[in-house]
């Protein structure tokens, strides 16, 4: 049975942190707003700060299902909303030509029925055989533009449009995250119809109370000592800083080598778990990360 929205900000904000999600004020807010007029909450900000996560928590919280839509250059109508079952129409194509009992255009409407409908996550969102889902529109600035603009009708109306079979409504919306990282601009149309919230990294407190809920086998010294560290990194000038992702699995590698603190050569050895591009290893490691290393211990001690 699903639970309903929160009523409030406070209500929004405390039912992320019983799910382990540590929210800024300004997220709840907007995630409230979204939930209270059923409007699409479009979240946008580097990878790995806990976009997806969002969509993710709601559908837990709420007991809703996650209906995950992941979107790649080339996404069209068929893998996002619906596409007919060719093999299964050309079946009863010929068994109905070796049987001759149905005209042609008895035929047509047949086999461009509902049985042979394949449903994606937009259609499937829309119908909500289990009350409205969360419906998880991920990374959509990998879609090309077209793909924007089909979304329209279906962010505008809560509908899709089927030729053969006609206009399917939906009786709820469904609750709708769509995320970007931002390595294109979204058009302004698909953001007009959604309430807006750019999610960044964290501050070092909220950092280090993430890194006590996702990473609670970690020393509590540790955990402050990566946290410093990575907000220190962060400040330098890298092709990809770290997200909120990166510190958790660094906190747990550091927890699986039996680390209670940091030391210049785990860190070297380790780097590749915080950064993905060799030349910010590159840049990072020996003297750098030994400097991190240092800044980060004292900063822990004065926390």
């Amino acid at each position: 049975m699903s639970k309903s929205p929160p009523t409030s900000i406070d209500a929004t904000h405390a039912l992320l942190a019983e799910a382990d999600y540590i929210a800024e004020r300004s997220l709840a807010t907007a995630l409230y707003l979204s939930l209270a007029m059923k409007r699409p909450l479009f979240l946008e900000g580097e990878a790995g700060v806990g976009k997806t996560e969002i969509a993710k928590v709601v559908a837990k919280v709420l007991d809703r299902d996650l209906l995950r839509l992941q979107c790649y250059e080339g996404l069209d109508i068929a893998q996002a909303a619906y596409e007919w079952n060719y093999s299964r129409q050309m079946i009863e194509i010929r068994m109905a030509e070796a049987e001759g009992v149905k005209s042609r255009e008895g035929l047509a409407q047949d086999i461009f029925s509902e049985r042979f409908l394949v449903r994606r996550p937009l259609l499937r969102a829309l119908e909500g055989s289990n009350g409205p889902p969360v419906l998880l529109i991920d990374e959509l600035d990998r879609t090309d533009e077209p793909f924007e603009a089909y979304l329209l009708e279906v962010l505008s109306d809560w509908q899709i449009t089927i030729p053969e079979l006609g206009t399917i409504h939906a009786e709820e919306p469904p609750i709708v995250v769509i995320t970007s990282n931002r390595t294109r601009e979204i058009h302004d149309a698909v953001k007009r119809r959604c309430f807006y919230h750019w999610v960044d990294y964290p501050d070092a407190a909220r950092e280090l109370e993430i890194l006590r809920r996702k990473a609670p086998q970690a020393a509590d010294g540790l955990s402050k000592e990566v946290v410093a560290f990575v907000q220190r990194l962060r400040a330098i000038d890298l092709f990809k800083l770290p997200g909120v992702a990166e510190t958790i699995d660094w906190a747990n590698c550091l927890v699986a080598l039996d680390r209670i603190a940091l030391d210049p050569e785990t860190v070297n050895n380790t780097l590749g778990v915080l950064l993905k591009y060799q030349d910010d290893i590159e840049k990072v490691a020996g003297e750098e990360a030994a400097r991190l290393v240092n800044e980060a211990k004292s900063a822990a001690a004065a926390a």
